[in-house]
């Protein structure tokens, strides 16, 4: 079975290629590298139960002031 052209598929149809064909993972990391915003945050995960339960305040903080460490466990 061939491979389709996935820079010929939109992104609701590459979506669907992805989710019906979940084993791809050559699709799934070129669906990711394609449809990925360069303005996209990307927030470390919480550490602690503390953090677990302020994350949403943690999340609010990180996105406004994204670069610093957010996290109690972060370095």
């Amino acid at each position: 079975m061939s491979k389709p052209d996935f820079s010929l598929m939109t992104r609701a149809e590459f979506r669907q290629y992805i989710l019906d064909h979940r084993d791809d993972t050559e699709a799934l990391s070129i669906y990711l590298e394609r449809f990925k915003s360069p303005d996209s945050k990307v927030f470390p995960a919480p550490q602690t139960i503390e953090d677990l339960e302020n994350f949403s305040e943690i999340h609010r903080e990180g996105a406004s002031t994204f670069g610093g460490n957010t996290l109690s466990n972060s370095k």
